[in-house]
Formats: C-alpha cells, structure tokens, sequence
C-alpha cells in the first residue's frame, strides 16, 4: 500500500478559477466525466449528467438543509454599568457566533468572534432582544457552548435574522439569493452548517428526468459540519484524525439500495457526503439502517463497499475530501483531471462546476 503525504494533495489553483457566484442556472455548470476504465476525460454540461447513467443506476441524495448559521449580534454590558438602560442602549461591541452544532433545545456548539473578548456568563445580544445567547463552556480548537433564551421557535428565529454560511473562500458577504441557491432543492432536514455542494446543480426539471427514465432515487441525511473544511494538519495523511459528522439512513432506503446491489445495480452517490453515509453504514455484506455519529476517513487504498459512481464538485487542495475523491478515481487519474480543470477554465468549490466518475 503506498504512503502518502500531505504534499501529495497540494495544487496550485489561480483565485479566479475560485467560484465567487454559481452559474445563472443550476444545470448550466459544466460536467467534467472521467472514465476511469479507459482513462478518458470529457467535459460537458450538467443537464447532460443523466445520458452518462443507465436506467439501472440508483442516485443517492443528501437531503440535509442548510441553516442560516451566521448570526451578528452585540456583547451586552453588565446591569450595573451605568450605561446600562434597555435593550437599545446595553450593546456592546459587535460578535460574530456561527452556529456548529445542537446539543439540546436551547444550547449550542458555536464558534464566537472575537472569542477572547467574550468569557464564560458572558451575554450577547441579537435584534433587539429577539435572540439573547450566554458564553457557558469554553471548549478545544476556540468552539463556545452557547445557552440561547428565545421565545416561539428558535429555527423561525433563525430564517428571520441569520446569515447564508458561505465558506471562507467565497470573498463577499451573503445576500438574499444565497438563501435560495446555496440550498438544495431536495434538502428536508434542516441541521447543516455548509451545503453539500454536488447537489446544488441539480434542479426540478432534472430530477423529473431522471423519474422519467426510470433512474431510481433514494436518500439520506448526513448534516454537514465546519470541520468539513479544517485543513489536515498532520505530514503523513493516515496520521490525520478525521472529524465527525452526524448522519441517518432510513429503513426504506438501506432496503432499496440492497436490492439494487443484489440485482448487480450501480449506486449513484451525489456528493462526499453521502459516500461518507453510504460507507460509513455498510457492515457484514450489506448496507444497514441507523443513525449515529461517523468519522470515517476515506483516502487512497480505501475500498468502496457501496458506492459505483460519484457525482463531486472540484475540492481544496490538502482537504479529506480531496482525498475521498482521489481514491474513488484513482490519484494519478484525479491529479490529471484537476490539472486539465484547471486549463480549461472550469470553477471551482461550492459555486463552482461538478465531475462525474464512472
């Protein structure tokens, strides 16, 4: 088995080539195919991806929905300074918390900004006091637990003054359209800090072909965390303790794939995602049903259990799902195509453009 190194995941990638808007439509992005039987690369557009599947393949979706993660508020000053009146008048500084990860009802995984500023009994306050958040645990890599005190419902709350979590690479403040198109069309559960990217090319027209042609469709739910995007810190790759994410797979949907499999069907997974859930619930021959939290790490010399074909967006470099595609493709295959993206002027990450491979 070959060793490899962090370096051996690095590419050089030019800024402009980094998605800042998606496309116009969702299925106007272009398809990169590789063929890994007879090492052929094509590029294409996406409302073209269902005329390189057969009508036996099953397509695996991540139904997870993205939240407006990203809340702006100010830090309150103690009741009894004297500057302290009402709501309006108690604020202090603006702070930044990008929600990580629920815990229960009312508390929170959260990253704080500026953290330092903010100790434990510390409050901050959000539109007026709609949203009041309390700094409770200072935990590891600058995460705060959060105990947030609201009225009605918190996720209501939420879509009413929360921001798009778009990733760090994206240089420009949300708007409203990233509401709607960092967003699935398929998402149902919501829980997700960051979209799962390979389904954002998809749209209504295209999911209806793909019933049309009898191309089956299942799901599962796999809700996307920051740690999606810590970079790997460790030299040699298998060293790297991978994150962990919450996922699910329905009873309906581990029974449809088993039968797929046993009829010598192709499973479709769109997104890292869900070959991270599909993997993750495989054991003794068979796909299994469950929810439960994984950290499976998928890198060259993996071997696929579930997953036939992959639909991907273009990843960081030095990134586990840089990795999880490169041994899906193969290294020395996938090293070629991103190579060849990159000449060919195609987009990349979240708003970028997405590979096919077969």
């Amino acid at each position: 088995m070959t060793h490899y190194k962090l370096s051996d995941f690095d590419y050089y990638l030019p800024k402009e080539r980094i998605a800042q808007y998606p496309s116009e439509k969702r299925t106007d992005s272009k398809l990169m195919v590789l063929n890994r039987s007879d090492k052929k690369i094509n590029i294409d557009k996406f409302f073209n991806v269902i005329n390189y599947l057969d009508k036996s393949d099953l397509l695996v979706l991540n139904e997870t929905k993205v939240i407006p993660a990203r809340l702006i508020g100010k830090k309150l000053i103690h009741p009894l300074s004297r500057f302290y009146r009402d709501y309006r008048e108690q604020a202090g500084g603006k702070v930044e918390v990008f929600l990580l990860e629920q815990i229960d009802k009312h508390h929170w995984k959260c990253l704080v900004k500026p953290g330092r500023r903010l100790k434990v009994g510390n409050k901050v306050i959000f539109e007026d006091g709609i949203l009041t958040g309390e700094i409770i645990k200072h935990k590891k890599q600058g995460e705060r637990i959060v105990k947030f005190s609201f009225e009605k419902d918190f996720f209501a709350i939420l879509d009413k003054i929360g921001k798009v979590p778009l990733p760090p690479y994206i240089k420009r403040e949300a708007i409203p359209f990233d509401k709607i198109r960092y967003q699935t069309i398929f998402a149902k559960e919501k829980g997700s800090v960051a979209a799962p990217t390979a389904g954002l090319h998809f749209d209504k027209k295209l999911i209806k072909n793909f019933k049309e042609k009898k191309i089956e469709i299942a799901t599962i739910n796999l809700k996307v965390g920051l740690d999606t995007f810590r970079p790997v810190s460790t030299s040699r790759i298998e060293n790297h303790k991978m994150h962990t994410e919450f996922c699910e797979v329905s009873q309906a949907t581990a029974k449809k794939i088993n039968i797929a499999k046993k009829e010598g069907k192709k499973i479709v997974a769109v997104g890292t995602t869900t070959v991270r859930t599909l993997e993750s619930f495989f054991q003794n021959g068979k796909l299994h049903s469950g929810r439960k939290w994984t950290d499976i790490f998928i890198y060259p010399g993996y071997k696929f259990k579930i997953v036939d074909k992959l639909i991907t967006n273009f990843h960081l470099p030095r990134s586990t799902l840089l990795m999880l595609v490169s041994a899906f493709a193969g290294y020395d295959f996938l090293k070629i195509a991103y190579k060849k993206a990159i000449e060919e002027n195609l987009r990349f990450y979240s708003y970028g453009d997405a590979m096919l491979i077969l």
